[in-house]
């Protein structure tokens, strides 16, 4: 594989959905639906993201017609496929991102909110 960054990253997560106490979400932000937010906006992002690279690397395996009687089956596309299916889900990968300060998120409505740059105060 020549891009293992995503592997080394999330090799200490386990596929397995294990229990949490809430507490451990809600010590970030305070609350519970925001901490759920914040993940799920991120899992978003990540399958979005993992899926667009799996589909870049098996864009140079397709085929250019469509004949169903001759499916050939490429071991290096195997190969990517096994690899992308290993990996921990989206939601894991955000959870774990979440819990070690590894995901950037504000609040909008906490932020003050000034004049605008160029406008006379007059």
């Amino acid at each position: 594989m020549s891009n293992d960054k995503p592997a080394k990253k999330y090799q200490n997560i386990t596929p397995v959905i294990e229990t949490m106490e809430f507490a451990n979400l809600t010590a970030k932000t305070g609350n519970l639906y925001e901490a759920l937010n914040i993940v799920s906006k991120r899992a978003n992002q990540l399958s979005l993201q993992t899926k667009e690279e799996l589909h870049a690397k098996l864009e140079d395996y397709a085929s250019l017609t469509d004949n169903l009687e001759e499916v050939t089956e490429n071991k290096e596309q195997t190969e990517i496929s096994k690899f992308y299916e290993r990996l921990p889900s989206a939601t894991l990968r955000a959870l774990a991102e979440f819990l070690n300060d590894e995901v950037y998120y504000r609040k909008p409505e906490e932020e003050e909110i000034g004049p605008a740059k160029g406008s006379d105060n007059q």
